[in-house]
């Protein structure tokens, strides 16, 4: 199990590469938080939901966690790109705070407790890069 792990961590960091050389074609910011916005939830509505099947057909309970709460982090990832349309038009800037057991990001606010793993506040980062 740990080498399906290891695998998918490394494709992520692909994913990442990949995603940089897109935006970098992309002409205006607009266009990159909608092309943003497109993969994220591709990523959570199609390639997690299958990981989770297939690890419940595994009977890989650890495994069925682990990619429903990536697919939970990724749809957040959504969410946070379309907000940022929207804050992009008004020019507004935001915080974040990143769950640093599941990546979990929170925008604005720090929550008590992560709302995909349950981690306290105290396990959140503040992300100011």
């Amino acid at each position: 199990m740990a080498k399906l792990f290891n695998v998918i961590a490394f494709s992520e960091e692909i994913h990442g590469a990949r995603a940089l050389r897109v935006l970098k074609e992309i002409k205006s910011t607009e266009e990159n938080l909608a092309e943003s916005f497109e993969s994220e939830k591709q990523v959570a509505e199609v390639a997690y939901d299958k990981f989770v099947k297939l690890a419940e057909a595994a009977g890989e309970k650890e495994a069925v966690v682990h990619f429903s709460q990536s697919r939970d982090v990724e749809e957040t990832h959504a969410k946070l790109y379309k907000q940022a349309m929207s804050h992009f038009m008004e020019e507004r800037e935001t915080d974040y705070y990143v769950c640093k057991i599941c990546g979990y990001v929170a925008d604005g606010v720090l929550p008590d407790e992560c709302p995909v793993c349950g981690a306290k506040k105290e396990q959140f980062v503040p992300f100011d890069k």
